[in-house]
């Protein structure tokens, strides 16, 4: 039994997240900042040009698609493929439609992040004479996509991942919709829909394709059975049981995605959101928070060693001498990334993760290099004192170099206080290191008191 009641050939032909395209911005799911402002920006003479921002999935065709309506003519173009050629192209159509037909035309410049600063150009004018309504769509920041003078006559839509509970509503239209599956709401396990609602994240196109998939799966005959059958009277009054109609169950859903790894962008937004909540998660001191998101990374595809590069940085920037250890744990970590590959490094890596959200945490050493670092610009190459250059020939030993120097092995303790510093600094010695006194930083600490005094005594605890 065919399980699509309406087998029209356009119709099957036609991809399932193509025929649930909403039809007006009321049925446009999930967006209702962005839609509420879109309204607003239709209802005015002239649609101004936009930058259309969002993670995949989140509706920015759909969304252009339906700002030109009658209005505009609608111009797809895609900057993988397109370029400067076909942009003087569209702008010539343009130029002629106006004229001849009164109407404007909508470009709708799916990935513009892809156009290099040059080709970027060539759209500026005519966006500002108004040849072209620009709709450029991106997954990117256009912050730091866009050049900045397209930037400055384009309103940017921020639009968010749709929720979990937004995609399940979907999937149940698409399903029982005749623009989409026409099946019974039994043809699919509530349990299914949720699991590909989660593995979407956030992409409705993702869970509108994964589901146009389960559906052809069943209608071949290989997905699950519905628990209970149809049932009915025969001619002769006897009852009968039709066969268990197919289901949309897990199992069909796990042949379905045949391995399909986690929604990723290794180079684009989703990469440095991830790596962020990383930092972020181990600076916070929560393990689990850093294991979900290392996990996320790893999982989606990420690069062990650009994540273990990222720990060994992590161990300096924000532990430092509150737990040396810290370094070598994350260099061990990176050499068994290297010796063992993945994925036999996880577990190396997850234990890193864990000893660096736990270890005491401190600043001190990304702080103090960034003083010194401020403090070397701010006063230039000074010269280094006499008393502490070297002095491997006569002339230099002639002319005072290291002259008056104190060997500190030479006195108790193997400390001596000395002027290290620049003859312009001497006077009042700049301080450039703040110890937190947290872990190892403590013991530092009370050693750097009993050497110089009171020049460390405001250090905080």
């Amino acid at each position: 039994m065919a399980l699509f009641r309406d087998p029209d050939a356009e119709r099957r032909l036609t991809p399932l997240a193509e025929r649930m395209r909403p039809r007006t911005l009321s049925e446009v799911e999930g967006q209702p900042e962005a839609v509420e402002v879109l309204r607003e920006l239709t209802s005015r003479a002239r649609l101004p040009s936009l930058i259309l921002w969002g993670p995949p999935g989140c509706g920015k065709t759909t969304i252009a698609r339906l700002l030109a309506s009658d209005k505009y003519y609608f111009e797809p173009m895609s900057a993988v493929l397109a370029g400067v050629k076909d942009v003087r192209a569209a702008v010539e159509a343009a130029k002629l439609r106006r004229e001849r037909d009164g109407q404007g035309t909508l470009l709708f410049l799916d990935e513009i992040h892809r156009f290099n600063k040059a080709q970027q150009d060539v759209l500026l004018p005519h966006v500002e004479s108004g040849t072209l309504v620009l709709a450029g769509a991106t997954t990117e920041n256009p912050s730091f996509e866009v050049i900045g003078p397209l930037l400055s006559r384009c309103r940017v839509i921020v639009l968010r991942a749709l929720e979990a509970a937004e995609i399940e509503a979907l999937l149940w239209r698409a399903l029982t919709d005749e623009r989409g599956l026409a099946l019974p709401r039994a043809a699919a396990e509530d349990e299914a829909i949720k699991q590909i609602a989660q593995l979407a994240a956030g992409d409705a196109r993702f869970a509108l394709n994964t589901l146009e998939v389960c559906a052809g799966l069943i209608d071949s005959g290989r997905g699950g059975s519905v628990t209970r059958p149809a049932e009915g009277i025969d001619d002769d009054g006897g009852r009968v049981t039709d066969p268990p109609l197919p289901v949309i169950n897990s199992d069909v859903l796990k042949r379905a995605l045949a391995g399909r790894s986690l929604l990723y962008d290794k180079t684009g937004e989703e990469h440095y959101n991830a790596i962020s909540a990383l930092h972020k998660s181990l600076r916070g001191s929560d393990p689990d928070a850093g294991l979900y998101w290392m996990a996320r990374m790893l999982e989606g595809g990420e690069d062990p060693k650009y994540v273990v590069r990222r720990l060994i940085r992590f161990a300096s920037e924000d532990i430092g001498l509150a737990d040396p250890w810290a370094l070598v744990h994350a260099i061990a970590a990176k050499d068994a990334v290297e010796f063992n590959g993945w994925p036999e490094c996880n577990v190396a890596l997850a234990q890193l993760c864990v000893y660096l959200a736990c270890a005491p945490k401190s600043n001190a050493m990304y702080t103090a290099y960034g003083a010194a670092k401020a403090l070397v610009k701010q006063h230039g190459a000074l010269p280094a004192p006499l008393n502490i250059r070297n002095a491997p020939t006569q002339l230099m030993k002639d002319l005072n170099y290291g002259q008056d120097y104190k060997y500190a092995h030479n006195f108790e303790g193997g400390f001596v206080a000395d002027n290290y510093w620049p003859d312009a600094l001497a006077a009042q010695p700049p301080r450039v290191m703040h110890l937190t006194g947290r872990g190892t930083e403590k013991q530092l600490l009370e050693r750097l008191r009993r050497w110089w005094g009171g020049k460390y005594e405001d250090e905080s605890q």
